[in-house]
């Protein structure tokens, strides 16, 4: 199947799924959420795919967030429809097959979260992770809340909901938010 912004490799049982929006520091729009959720779906049923990796194309950013631009374009009561449709989020968490997050650059909200709802987060070292939402008078709408706490305990989870910091690679590692932190070149 072909996506508008996605790659799909399938290699040695391992598929990668790149968010390919490089310009828009691969921001979460509809079409990315639906588009990932398509593929999830058509994973799952693949006998020969093991694990799926998820990154972002380009060295910029896993995913930068929600791309607010498409927010101009719509109502407050669409914009919260919007935010409330985090189905990716779920279907990633509940997938059947261990998925790895390889994070490159920034993942800020939406995009934290995806990295969040994978079984295992590996980072660069020039990584930024966090729940920057509160800035814009919002809170995390994917799992944040939820899976956050779980992985970094109650204290470090609301520190980072609820002043909006961002977090190096190495802080993300100390904390238990990054599995796995390697040289930039090396994902």
């Amino acid at each position: 199947m072909a996506y508008e912004t996605l790659r799909m490799e399938v290699e040695e049982r391992v598929a990668v799924l790149t968010i390919d929006r490089p310009e828009k520091r691969n921001a979460l729009n509809a079409t990315v959420r639906r588009e990932l959720v398509e593929a999830l779906d058509a994973l799952a049923e693949r006998d020969d795919v093991r694990v799926v990796v998820l990154t972002g194309a380009g060295d910029k950013a896993f995913v930068a967030g929600a791309d607010i631009g498409e927010f101009a374009e719509r109502t407050p009561l669409e914009q919260r429809a919007v935010l409330a449709g985090r189905r990716v989020h779920r279907e990633l968490a509940a997938f059947p097959k261990p998925t790895v997050a390889m994070i490159n650059g920034y993942a800020l909200g939406g995009g934290c979260e995806l990295a969040l709802a994978c079984d295992i987060r590996v980072a660069g070292r020039s990584a930024k992770l966090g729940q920057p939402e509160i800035r814009l008078g919002l809170m995390p709408g994917g799992g944040g809340t939820q899976r956050l706490p779980r992985l970094v305990g109650f204290g470090q989870a609301m520190r980072m909901v609820l002043t909006g910091d961002i977090l190096d690679a190495d802080e993300a590692a100390r904390i238990g938010l990054v599995d796995l932190l390697v040289d930039d070149d090396a994902l």
